[in-house]
């Protein structure tokens, strides 16, 4: 019996304490602490009072008519940003995290002719502004997932939307591509635009365009500025990939407009001028303004579409120009320039080139005629003994991977001095004067296939047969000792 009697009493003290503490805390309830209570509460139920009011206010657009909404802001957009949009969908209207409407397949028509299909718009208004349609005010744009078409007519669109004022609303393009088209409707290239704004620089006292892109599996980013009055604009392309910085002023205010562009490639400066119209293109170009290595300058007509360019260098580095990720390989690679409508020549010397040093008196010649690219009549001297002439070549495209395969003529002017250079034994000495062959080389992998060798207008089966056997690598090239042992297998196969 003594276990439930103290548990009862526990419970009796439980209960005591409980009721002390309720004493204790009522008693503090006086008539001024009830006043205080009932003045929060009054606090309470206005700040409740002017939420509910404020989400109405915010649902105050849900009530309009959705042809004043929709035609109150294709006014406001055009106002705006000069662009005429067509909603194919209902907008529909959120409030949060701020007021905009949403419309799906929308699309921006110029000269009555689709120039954007937009999958979604996002159209955001100032609070200030709901209670009439009339009244809205848009303050920043969103398209997602857009497509925009562009050709030599309308090419200047996004030039063009930097004359807008952007004071009081910004303008963004998200996840959108531009197919950039020829006079057959063919695509040129596509842009894709990851994400664009359009807003006003309070610094620079400019409207501004800046862009995230990619172009041929190349992301760079992109910089325009507008300036109205003294008719310029200013662009900045950087490309991280290439450790390329382009900065360019074009002047507008002429028939003849003009430019000025600085290059900053992998640390090498170079400046490029040039003049354009309706009709032509010319430019000269400069590499390192103090230390001049090459000039290049060129003219390229529009119609008739053709080009021209020659250029003088110092050094040529082939990797830059055909390595397995250089853009102008993967211009190649897309069939950009098959295109009958190209008319392009190219024409280059140069004294040496870059990694290959025994290769000097470069004349490179290079055109675009008929969809078909060749650099047929170019030349190369070797250490001064011996002259390389290119005819019958074709850049063409296998599987992928970019080939150039041709003839070439090798006119021999010193054996004895390549001999000794070969360190050629002397029973395999055989005067040679000429050499004729056939070979195809590959951009992507870098080697180089000889076949239907003639050595003074005469096949010699035996070294044709060790050729099908032999890749010449650029390593090898690079590597004497190997190549020279490469060299004399052939002219051993040749002395019988």
């Amino acid at each position: 019996m003594t276990k439930p009697n103290s548990f009862v009493k526990n419970l009796k003290n439980i209960n005591k304490s409980i009721n002390s503490l309720l004493e204790r805390n009522l008693n503090k309830l006086k008539f001024d602490n009830f006043k205080i209570i009932a003045s929060n509460n009054k606090i309470v139920l206005t700040f409740v009072a002017v939420f509910i009011l404020f989400v109405s206010y915010l649902l105050v657009p849900t009530f309009h008519k959705q042809i004043n909404i929709s035609k109150e802001l294709k006014n406001e957009l055009l106002s705006k940003f000069n662009l005429d949009f067509t909603f194919d969908q209902k907008l529909n209207y959120n409030f949060f995290p701020r007021p905009h409407f949403v419309s799906k397949d929308s699309l921006i028509v110029e000269n009555q002719k689709n120039i954007a299909e937009i999958t979604q718009i996002k159209i955001y208004v100032s609070l200030d502004s709901l209670f009439s349609t009339k009244n809205f005010n848009i303050n920043e744009v969103i398209l997602e997932k857009a497509n925009f078409e562009l050709n030599n007519k309308n090419s200047n669109f996004f030039v063009k939307l930097l004359n807008n004022n952007f004071l009081n609303a910004n303008l963004k393009i998200k996840n959108s591509n531009i197919f950039l088209r020829n006079l057959e409707d063919e695509v040129l290239l596509i842009n894709k635009i990851e994400n664009l704004i359009y807003f006003y620089d309070p610094k620079k006292l400019k409207n501004v365009l800046y862009s995230e892109n990619e172009i041929f599996n190349t992301p760079y980013y992109l910089e325009l500025i507008n300036d109205q009055e003294q008719k310029k604009l200013y662009t900045k392309l950087n490309v991280n990939f290439l450790k390329l910085e382009i900065e360019n002023i074009h002047k507008y205010d002429d028939d003849i407009k003009s430019g000025s562009t600085s290059l900053l490639f992998n640390k090498i400066k170079s400046l490029l001028t040039y003049k354009i119209n309706k009709h032509f293109f010319e430019f000269n170009y400069y590499d390192e303004l103090n230390n001049q290595k090459f000039l290049y300058n060129g003219k390229l007509n529009f119609n008739p579409f053709f080009s021209t360019l020659e250029g003088s260098a110092e050094e040529i580095n082939v990797s830059y120009l055909f390595g397995t990720n250089a853009i102008l390989t993967e211009l190649l690679k897309t069939e950009i320039f098959n295109n009958k409508n190209i008319d392009f020549k190219l024409d280059i010397n140069a004294n040496k080139i870059q990694n290959y040093k025994n290769f000097i008196n470069i004349y490179l010649k290079s055109k675009i005629q008929e969809g078909l690219i060749d650099i047929d009549n170019s030349r190369v001297e070797w250490k001064n003994y011996s002259d390389i002439k290119f005819t019958d070549t074709l850049f063409v495209i296998k599987n992928g991977k970019l080939f150039l395969d041709g003839k070439s003529k090798i006119n021999i002017t010193n054996i004895n001095n390549i001999y000794k250079y070969l360190l050629t034994p002397k029973n395999f000495r055989k005067k040679i004067s000429i050499i004729d062959l056939s070979f195809s080389y590959s951009f992507d992998e870098k080697i180089l296939i000889l076949n239907d060798v003639k050595m003074d207008n005469k096949y010699n089966e035996k070294v044709n047969k060790k050729l099908k056997n032999i890749y010449f690598r650029d390593t090898h090239m690079q590597n004497k000792i190997l190549f020279k042992n490469m060299m004399n297998d052939l002219l051993e196969a040749y002395a019988g």
